[in-house]
């Protein structure tokens, strides 16, 4: 089977290392999967480019000018919202003529515009979109945050300047459900809290609505030995570790805030914060306790950090479904998170983790006491593990997805 996935990038954020990542799962199972992307950043043989880089920057550029234009010169906001007008000619490559199934992904910031997402679906080809927010069923937004105007056509909408009833996002709206008509589409929601959220929406109906999880290769994510592993690193032997990890660390949204004033619970204990991400040390400066900023770490050489810790925290306000959790706890790194998103799903609370009250810093700060210095730390790492390899083990996910591509949509 010729599988066509597409995405913005391969490996930079999580919706594109997802995406990465089950083109390997369907290669394992024997599948001729393929990644087409605007930005390509590995060196993987199976990963191509759509369109030239002047072509690529000059449709990126395009689209958040509009959008910087559109809220009068304000960067506020500026990449919360897409809006899609612009980007590649994904229906006139070679793979797409040879592809049996289209599995878009994360398609924003001048991947492809809604005319080509038009095209796609009237070349009767079976399309599957995975979707990692929830842009694909609102009018411009990646996250709603709260509004619940997308389940009626949007409109009034709290990111432009000056909303409206008939503003940009209800003007996408419909441009989008014109769009959609084109064809049928099998969307996938990584978490059930994201599938829920779908199914309140207008665009999603006429079409399928399942929901998946990303996958990851449990073996690479496996555990090994802690002390050996902080011999490797030159990390303290015995101290208790909590790693934190964000490509952006200082990054808001991240709820860097949160730990930081959570932080403070460990002004006089032996506790030791890893900091990985760019601007970490602006979250260094901030913390009540002793850090360490490591900066930009690589994916492949993330599972010795998630190895050498206690714990792995992510408070972010965001989320749908973390890699960095699943990664955690893959390696049997119990994870604190927010009871936010598809968060829940994962952390199995006071069983392979402890999930805080939303932005609650003091339940959060009391989720990595009790699991640095009250939980059974074996068995939360037995729990963690044992999660991952039931729920989300690559060659179970590539099955499921093969299941979609082989099926009759309704």
């Amino acid at each position: 089977m010729n599988i066509l996935i597409v995405s913005t990038y391969d490996i930079r954020g999580g919706a594109a290392i997802a995406a990465f990542r089950l083109m390997q799962a369907l290669r394992a199972q024997g599948e001729n999967a393929r990644l087409l992307v605007r930005e390509k950043l590995s060196d993987n043989e199976h990963v191509f480019v759509l369109g030239g880089k002047r072509e690529n920057k000059r449709n990126f550029y395009w689209e958040r000018a509009r959008i910087f234009f559109q809220n009068s010169l304000s960067r506020k906001n500026l990449f919360d919202i897409s809006i899609a007008d612009t980007g590649g000619f994904i229906t006139e490559h070679p793979l797409f003529r040879e592809a049996d199934i289209v599995h878009l992904h994360w398609i924003n910031q001048g991947m492809l515009s809604l005319a080509e997402i038009k095209r796609i679906l009237a070349s009767g080809k079976k399309v599957v979109w995975t979707m990692h927010d929830m842009w694909p069923f609102t009018g411009i937004c990646h996250h709603a945050a709260g509004c619940s105007n997308y389940q009626k056509g949007c409109g009034n909408c709290h990111y432009l300047k000056f909303p409206s009833t008939k503003d940009l996002s209800r003007r996408l709206f419909l441009e989008k459900e014109s769009a959609y008509a084109s064809g049928k589409i099998h969307f996938v929601a990584c978490s059930q809290w994201l599938k829920n959220l779908a199914g309140e929406s207008p665009l999603t109906q006429f079409h399928s609505l399942s929901d998946i999880p990303n996958p990851l290769n449990i073996s690479f994510y496996a555990p090994k030995s802690k002390i050996d592993t902080r011999k490797l690193l030159g990390l303290p032997l015995y101290k208790k570790i909590v790693l934190f990890a964000a490509v952006k660390a200082s990054d808001k949204r991240k709820g860097v805030d949160y730990l930081i004033e959570a932080s403070q619970e460990f002004e006089n204990r032996d506790v030791l914060f890893m900091i990985a991400g760019t601007n970490g040390e602006e979250i260094a400066r901030n913390l009540s306790t002793k850090s360490l900023v490591l900066g930009y770490i690589s994916p492949e050489n993330m599972p010795n950090l998630y190895r050498a810790a206690d714990l792995f925290v992510t408070p972010s306000l965001q989320e749908n479904l973390p890699n960095t959790i699943m990664e955690a706890m893959a390696c049997g790194t119990p994870c604190v998170g927010f009871e936010t998103g598809g968060i829940p799903e994962m952390i199995y609370h006071t069983i392979n983790g402890y999930v805080a009250q939303y932005r609650n810093a003091e339940d959060l700060a009391r989720g990595i006491r009790w699991i640095l210095f009250e939980a059974d730390s074996e068995e939360l790492s037995e729990n963690a593990r044992s999660k991952v390899v039931m729920d989300y083990a690559q060659e179970k996910i590539a099955n499921r997805y093969l299941q979609i591509y082989g099926g009759q949509d309704r």
